[in-house]
């Protein structure tokens, strides 16, 4: 990112200013890029108004035009979101001195729309989302889904995975001799650590994704899972980092750590491909990695009927759990995992 001169960038380029900050802030790529389009699309409708303006003109009565203009094509929750994004922008360079007001204000007052913080999202059985995984042959495409619905983890969470990471005892691939100690002892498993965030430094590489649990965790890997990983091993392209990411591009950047939008673009190509995803869907219809976490939860809570095994797999639990679960891995954990994860393959 360039160097800038605060006040001129600000005045020049409001939007580019933003989200500049908001990247120093330690949002990511993702995030930066949905701001970005929402903002561009009404400054945008801004100018193409009968009297076209700029950011800094705008009145309530503009936004309120805006919005109005949304709901016959997006869903609620979407429209409040979006003018969610529009009301923080107003309200940071208000707060940077750059705009004399916030013209949102009054709009998120007097707006009936909700963000819909728990939608009731599409219900997925385990042999709907077999049939979807089976349509998926490249091997990293294929191993990335997989993971993602076998352990629950983030998009981030699985870019940050590095070789040293997961231990495999029947391969020859996955560098016995470079994993974690944390997973001495552990065969076929994998550590979730808890560090990793945006601009941070982690076994010699700056991380551009965050991992955002609160507690590291150690998950149990399958015989399934460790199939479609050691597929993924034999043919996975030597990682342009010493940190040996478990992750890398196989096209443009070969060689590349993935990242979360790598992640995302690969899930949603496959779920537009088998109807399980379209603009505008929102949360409560589309599948998106996240979804993946939601099944993955929703599942295997179902079956164990233990939701303390799936808030420690999450990574969502106190100190004081995590250390009871990990003192009682191999006995608990595992075994109820390994006895209760659904075939996804």
């Amino acid at each position: 990112m360039s160097s800038r001169t605060d006040e001129t960038d600000a005045n020049e380029d409001p939007i580019g200013y933003f989200l500049d900050d908001i990247t120093y802030h330690g949002k990511t790529d993702r995030t930066r890029a949905y701001y970005e389009r929402v903002l561009r699309r009404f400054e945008s409708f801004l100018q193409r108004g009968a009297r076209p303006i700029g950011l800094d003109g705008a009145t309530h009565r503009d936004c309120m035009a805006y919005v109005h203009s949304l709901r016959d094509q997006q869903s609620e929750s979407t429209v409040a979101t979006y003018a969610s994004y529009l009301h923080r922008f107003y309200a940071y360079m208000n707060q940077v001195g750059t705009f004399d007001q916030n013209p949102m204000s009054l709009v998120m007052e007097e707006m009936d729309e909700t963000i819909d913080t728990d939608p009731q999202r599409r219900e997925i059985s385990v042999p709907e989302m077999r049939s979807f995984v089976a349509d998926i042959t490249h091997p990293l495409e294929r191993a990335v889904v997989v993971t993602l619905l076998k352990t629950g983890m983030r998009a981030g969470e699985l870019c940050n995975l590095d070789l040293r990471d997961i231990q495999l005892s029947e391969s020859k691939l996955a560098a016995p001799d470079r994993v974690r100690v944390q997973l001495d002892g552990r065969s076929n498993s994998l550590f979730v650590s808890a560090k990793p965030a945006v601009g941070t430094v982690v076994n010699g590489e700056e991380r551009s994704a965050a991992n955002k649990r609160k507690r590291a965790t150690t998950i149990p890997i399958d015989d399934e899972l460790a199939t479609v990983l050691e597929q993924w091993l034999a043919i996975r392209p030597d990682p342009q980092s010493s940190a040996g990411p478990l992750f890398t591009s196989t096209s443009g950047d070969w060689g590349t750590r993935l990242t979360p939008d790598m992640v995302h673009h690969i899930v949603e190509q496959h779920a537009r491909d088998h109807g399980w995803y379209q603009d505008g869907g929102g949360a409560a219809a589309n599948v998106t990695p996240h979804y993946f976490r939601h099944f993955f939860t929703t599942h295997l809570r179902d079956r164990t009927g233990d939701r303390g095994i799936v808030k420690y797999l999450r990574g969502d639990v106190a100190q004081d759990v995590i250390d009871t679960y990990t003192h009682e891995w191999g006995d608990r954990v595992r075994t109820v995992y390994e006895n209760q994860i659904y075939q996804i393959c």
